[in-house]
């Protein structure tokens, strides 16, 4: 059982729709997915499989990674209304959650690189409990970097790992891996000591603007190949104030995201 037929069934547990049941046979019609504000679409393609899913037929009219303006039909579904309506709420909440996640991230983007054109903005594993995977996809839809997609596929040396190892121990250690090392640190003491070791990407964590950048001249003195990261309590209002580095990662944009507004309504019947 994949993802999709999982929020499924928590939808529909084992009775079904009980409401569509109770008042629809086998009528066929064709329905319409709409956007209610402007934003960049993602989640089409997990709305689509929703359906599908349902044996519905499905018409895409945009494409993940559109800009879309209010009242514009993004998705057109066909076929019979117990299973259109089966589909709808889940449907809705993947572009909902999603657009506005890849909105946010287009913004970000394009704002943060009028003063740094090669900066990224970069997603955390701030997400929601078995919805990651779709909120990373959003963020590249909008234009940003997914970053880690677990605690599996990438090295992140953080302050608790450092309660029990010396930094540069840790940074010794993880070299054996002989993968890309990312070393978090909250002084600018330990990301001389961080370059020093060789660290491929240097995150400086809660620092503000002013102390960020004076440890970015000190990192990149050392090495200027070392890609500096800053992260910890930035939000939209403050993201410019960073764009000296090469990534900004924020939680803000997958755990304080506002969902984008979509509506589902039914044409006609066939």
């Amino acid at each position: 059982m994949d993802d999709i037929d999982l929020f499924l069934k928590e939808d529909l547990n084992e009775k079904g729709d009980i409401t569509s049941e109770a008042l629809l046979a086998d009528e066929e019609g064709v329905a319409s997915i709409k956007a209610r504000e402007n934003c960049i679409l993602a989640g089409a393609e997990e709305a689509a499989s929703v359906f599908e899913r349902l044996q519905c037929a499905v018409q895409p009219i945009k494409e993940d990674g559109d800009a879309v303006k209010a009242g514009e039909p993004v998705l057109e579904v066909r076929g019979k209304l117990k299973n259109i309506l089966a589909g709808e709420r889940l449907a809705l909440n993947f572009m909902g959650r999603m657009s506005g996640i890849a909105t946010l991230t287009r913004d970000l983007v394009e704002l943060c690189r009028k003063k740094n054109p090669r900066v990224e903005i970069a997603a955390t594993r701030k997400t929601t409990p078995g919805f990651r995977k779709y909120e990373k996809r959003a963020v590249e839809i909008g234009g940003g970097y997914a970053h880690r997609m677990g605690l599996y596929d990438g090295v992140l040396i953080k302050d608790n790992h450092l309660a029990a190892v010396s930094l540069r121990e840790a940074i010794r250690k993880a070299r054996k891996l002989g993968m890309e090392i990312e070393v978090e640190v909250e002084t600018i003491d330990d990301a001389i000591i961080a370059a020093e070791e060789g660290a491929d990407i240097i995150m400086l964590d809660n620092m503000h603007p002013a102390k960020g950048k004076l440890a970015a001249s000190k990192i990149q003195k050392i090495n200027p190949e070392i890609k500096i990261e800053v992260s910890g309590g930035i939000t939209p209002e403050t993201i410019t104030n960073y764009t000296f580095a090469d990534r900004i990662s924020l939680g803000w944009l997958t755990h304080s995201v506002k969902n984008m507004d979509f509506s589902l309504d039914i044409e006609r019947i066939l």
